[in-house]
């Protein structure tokens, strides 16, 4: 979006319910982010609409990565710079590490002379205060210098995220733009529909993304992904053998667990999310066809996001997104309008049920691990960096490329169709 249209529009106006993030580019993710085809997922995600993209400094070198491919002819020649979204984040620079100073160089690595969306980084992990004053330096950058456009905050505790939210409400009289929340609305944890929407809308917050419907991994056939950050999934040895009874049941259907989680929440918080959702235009999952909001029904869409590292998994997402849309009401007159298949819209409701009926079956299995949170922090979390601490010149512009496993993300995961992906699910 341009700079100059930020004051007039809400977020929820124009933001795509459909985000990919970037934290695949990134070392926790695969062995060497560079060995990917960054550019051609980033090239591809847009040849099929996708218009919005979120990213970290925390994420080793997404930023960059990202930056450099969008900063080709390619894109140049057939996006402009307003056409598409650039949301990431400030505060986390390690696992351990948080500094909320204006000493980071987002708009140099995405090589962008403004950013529409920057969240305070997994505020959990920092007292309140520190995060106040975040905030308020970076509303001072949107007022004074136009370099931001919307300013929210991340993280996971939803008590804390709508303490935070009705905290910068109560003293600025401005409500956050929005809050971005991770693996609270899974099959395994629904909170963030049952207890964190109420609030948060209480509290003025205009948009809520959802990121990780994976519960960071946990809810895979493979179960959590132990890589060379070690196996630092917070989950017990207890939850996560409800997880593989509840896969277990999948795999007894011909079904596998993370394909039926991925769907389940990507389809249910289009309509659940909605209320703290956005009214921008969804990516069409056809190449080269764009689709406004208005052509599939002109209502909010809950906002997700969602990460890939391979053309195949973003393909796959993307058919997935599609059989979404069809399903939404209206869908068979958009399908016949598009000149797909007249069934569209009837394949995507039965799929829609059966998905439903298994999720039944998933919370079944998982029980007593339903709405189960673990501690974020951990207990005896220090920050190591001091607020008023400065990165040392060799750092300043080079971030710690290994990203500690410990801080659930937003990021998202894979969503494979109908065929489980190899890809590890992103926070």
């Amino acid at each position: 979006m341009a700079p100059e249209q930020q004051a007039k529009i809400p977020l929820s106006a124009i933001l795509p319910p459909l985000v990919f993030g970037t934290a695949t580019f990134n070392y926790q993710y695969n062995p060497d982010p560079y060995e990917l085809d960054t550019t051609g997922l980033v090239h591809q995600a847009l040849e099929h609409g996708i218009r919005a993209f979120d990213t970290s400094p925390y994420y080793g070198p997404s930023e960059i990565i990202l930056g450099e491919a969008l900063d080709t002819t390619f894109v140049r020649e057939n996006f402009s710079r307003s056409e598409y979204f650039l949301l990431t984040k400030c505060g986390r620079i390690a696992s351990d590490e948080f500094d909320f100073s204006p000493e980071w160089r987002s708009l140099q690595r995405l090589k962008t002379s403004y950013l529409d969306l920057v969240y305070c980084h997994d505020v959990e992990f920092v007292s309140e205060d520190e995060v106040m004053e975040g905030i308020r330096e970076l509303r001072r950058i949107r007022d004074e210098e136009g370099t931001i456009k919307y300013i929210g905050i991340s993280g996971y505790p939803l008590p804390v995220l709508c303490s935070i939210a009705h905290r910068v409400l109560r003293e600025t009289g401005e409500p956050l733009d929005a809050v971005m929340s991770y693996a609270n609305f899974t099959i395994q944890n629904t909170l963030l529909a049952t207890a964190g929407i109420q609030e948060l809308k209480a509290a003025g917050v205009d948009v809520v993304p959802n990121a990780s419907p994976l519960g960071m991994g946990l809810l895979r056939m493979e179960g959590v992904p132990v890589g060379s950050m070690g196996n630092w999934h917070p989950s017990s040895n207890e939850m996560r053998a409800a997880v593989k009874r509840a896969s277990d049941f999948c795999d007894r259907h011909d079904e596998k667990l993370e394909v039926i989680s991925i769907r389940y929440a990507l389809e249910s918080w289009l309509k659940i999310g909605a209320a703290v959702g956005s009214r921008g235009d969804p990516a069409s999952g056809v190449p080269w066809k764009g689709e406004s909001n208005q052509e599939i029904g002109g209502t909010k869409l809950g906002v997700s996001v969602m990460g890939v590292s391979k053309a195949k998994e973003l393909e796959k997402t993307m058919k997935v997104w599609r059989s979404i849309l069809d399903g939404l009401e209206g869908g068979a007159e958009t399908a016949r309008k598009a000149g797909r298949w007249s069934r569209d819209h009837e394949w995507s409701l039965n799929r829609q049920k059966a998905v439903q009926l298994l999720s039944d079956g998933i919370r079944e299995h998982i029980d007593e691990y339903l709405d189960y949170t673990w501690e974020s922090p951990d207990k005896g979390f220090v920050n190591k960096r001091s607020k008023d601490a400065q990165l040392p010149k060799a750092q300043e512009d080079v971030p710690s490329w290994m990203t500690p496993a410990a801080s659930p993300q937003p990021e998202e995961v894979p969503y494979p169709s109908d065929t489980p992906l190899p890809l590890l699910p992103l926070r």
